[in-house]
């Protein structure tokens, strides 16, 4: 969302009401410094607080860099850094204190606590228009829906709240059962579709539509494997026409033009724009490689043209040339399994859209995710990246749909949304027929491995499936990771922080293993 706010004070006024500098969101009290009451006095002022609360996403803990991505990526069977980093994580050596989520705990707690304050403060707001009512409420509700999502995945049951609550209240609560929150969100969910628009344009762009409630609800329904609702959900964003699966893999992820970052197929992103305080940049530089690193050989003596030099100094003249460099971190590269094209089904059109193994007729040392990188020096600067995070696309959607017709009723009316995506995933069409309910069940695993890649949902797929520690047993891992030395069966959640256990005693009194780490 180009959210461009022009009043500075403005800007400060919503950070006062949204963030906190607090290290535990339990203690976040923001009541006695500017209260809700005196703010929420028109249209502009309940928007200016909705994109605070947008930002929160933006916090590095969240969809910037490593957050999420920590563990929606790691530790499974596509990706991991190209050198001995974020070992914790990747190798599961987590535990209470270590790699435990701490920040992400927090910033998800932020979202939960500002939604469900402004919402009670825009809720019946007669100084509001109805269509600012409604539209505001609907965001809100989703941005909750969405922090509930993400809190439930990682550590499952966890403290749960929709009203406002005194912060003596909120600092003693325990864990309420993941079921429960999840069936109240998907109510919030239902609402949210009720009051949010179809489309956005020009700077609302990136705000949340009726068909990213559908999308996030289709999600839980997925998780909890009520197939039906799952599939419900899933036919209503794909009848509802919004939305298009794009002609072409290698666009849905083309963010080259910074004015031109949306497409049809997207859903939901959370949106990143450069220079905007110079606070924000997004996991691009996770992707992108260092040129420390590359190319393969990169010390070596060579001759290219008449010029003589070693290959690295040659190969990084022949990137600058075209405005181009490699100033990432190399964290997240394709593992060596899936970076090879024998591994992938004969005529994948996705492979080359996915997979890089040499730019500019030079051959990398690291294969690297073509589709989340960019090299672009003019417009997409280290640190200060404007690329969108894909949070919800239409393929996913699609996908979706045929695993829970599937599992409802065999393959024969999944084949239809499977090969929807397939179809422009080889030339000629090579569409599936003929399976059993088994074979597509395991069929799917794979068809959304290499559609979904790095786009952060394959760790959580291989964990509501049930083989995660099978896959990451099996797969290949480079020489400095291990994982499947590490890995036990209670490494599908995550430990409630040691920070929150220490301020709060009463997260251990519904399972004093706390998942399985004591």
């Amino acid at each position: 969302m180009k959210t461009n706010i022009t009043s500075k004070f403005l800007i400060l006024l919503v950070g006062f009401l949204v963030l906190s500098s607090c290290d535990d969101f339990l203690e976040e009290d923001l009541r006695d410094q500017i209260t809700p009451d005196a703010f929420f006095t028109n249209d502009k002022e309940a928007e200016l607080a909705v994109n605070g609360v947008y930002r929160l996403l933006q916090d590095n803990n969240v969809y910037r860099q490593r957050g999420l991505d920590n563990y929606y990526t790691s530790g499974a069977d596509i990706q991991a850094a190209n050198r001995d980093v974020n070992s914790s994580i990747h190798n599961y050596l987590i535990q209470e204190g270590t790699a435990d989520g701490n920040g992400t705990w927090i910033q998800l707690y932020k979202v939960v606590n500002n939604t469900t304050e402004f919402i009670s403060n825009i809720e019946g707001n007669e100084s509001l228009t109805q269509q600012a009512r409604d539209n505001r409420l609907g965001e809100l509700l989703f941005l909750r829906a969405l922090a509930y999502y993400h809190l439930t995945n990682l550590w499952g049951d966890v403290p749960f709240y929709t009203e406002q609550l005194p912060v003596l209240e909120r600092s003693v609560l325990g864990r309420t059962p993941k079921a429960e929150i999840r069936s109240a969100m998907k109510e919030d969910l239902a609402r949210a579709f009720d009051l949010l628009p179809s489309a956005y344009s020009g700077n609302d762009l990136g705000r949340a539509s009726k068909w990213a409630a559908a999308t996030l609800k289709a999600k839980y329904h997925l998780f909890d494997q009520e197939w039906a609702l799952a599939k419900a959900e899933c036919d209503v964003v794909i009848d509802g026409g919004a939305h298009r699966l794009l002609d072409n893999y290698a666009d849905v992820f083309d963010q080259s033009d910074p004015s031109n970052q949306y497409n049809d197929e997207h859903i939901y992103v959370v949106d990143f724009e450069a220079d905007y305080d110079g606070l924000f940049t997004t996991r691009t530089d996770d992707y992108n490689p260092r040129i420390r690193d590359e190319p393969a050989g990169r010390n070596n003596d060579t001759i290219v043209d008449g010029v003589s030099g070693t290959k690295v100094d040659i190969f990084q003249g022949l990137l600058r040339d075209q405005a181009e460099d490699m100033t990432g971190y190399g964290w997240s590269v394709p593992l060596p399994e899936f970076a090879l094209q024998e591994n992938w089904q004969e005529g994948d059109l996705r492979y080359d859209a996915t997979i890089v193994t040499e730019y500019l007729g030079w051959k990398l040392a690291f294969p690297y995710f073509r589709k989340n990188w960019n090299l672009d020096q003019e417009n997409s600067l280290r640190g200060n990246h404007p690329e969108n995070y894909i949070v919800f696309r239409l393929a996913d959607v699609y996908l979706m749909a045929a695993e829970a017709e599937n599992e409802l009723n065999g393959p024969g009316g999944a084949y239809f949304y499977v090969n929807k995506v397939r179809e422009r995933a080889f030339e000629p069409d090579q569409p599936w027929t003929g399976m059993s309910k088994e074979e597509f069940r395991e069929a799917i695993y794979d068809e959304r491995k290499f559609e979904l890649s790095a786009e952060g949902h394959r760790r959580m797929d291989l964990i509501r499936w049930g083989i995660l520690l099978e896959t990451v047993q099996t797969v290949q891992h480079r020489p400095w990771n291990n994982p499947a030395a590490n890995i036990q069966p209670y490494h599908v959640l995550l430990p409630v922080p040691q920070n929150q256990l220490e301020l709060n005693p009463k997260l251990l009194e519904s399972d004093p293993t706390n998942n399985g780490y004591r």
